[in-house]
């Protein structure tokens, strides 16, 4: 293998980056948009079908998220997302994750909801 190739291998992300409307494409097309913000935050507003689970319990809860669709992770901001990412990388999930967090995503349009299809916001 030639050494550019090996290089590119071994230091690519195990995930792809997504913007906002991939994401939300990918989402209509059966893929898990994976929260990782703590339940206040998801309480205040989260995007339309989407699971929770908190970045600090995600390795304990794994088997909560369907086998064999892609997962598309995000936070606030996008760096709990990327540690997610990476863990589901790890584990051998096909793994996505939304480029600037919820805050890309309220930026493109994309609506966020709060409990009983309340419209949400971002804290």
């Amino acid at each position: 293998m030639p050494i550019a190739a090996l290089l590119t291998k071994l230091f690519r992300k195990p995930y792809q980056s997504v913007g906002p409307q991939q994401a939300a494409a990918l989402v209509a097309d059966r893929a898990v948009l994976l929260d990782v913000r703590e339940p206040a935050e998801w309480r205040a507003g989260h995007a339309p079908r989407t699971r929770h689970i908190p970045l600090g319990q995600l390795s304990a809860r794994l088997a909560e998220l369907p086998a064999g669709l892609p997962v598309i992770t995000v936070c606030r901001s996008g760096a709990r997302s990327l540690q997610a990412a990476a863990l589901l990388a790890r584990q051998g999930r096909q793994v996505h994750d939304l480029t600037g967090g919820l805050r890309a995503w309220t930026s493109a349009g994309l609506p966020l909801q709060a409990k009983g299809g309340r419209p949400g916001r971002l804290v």
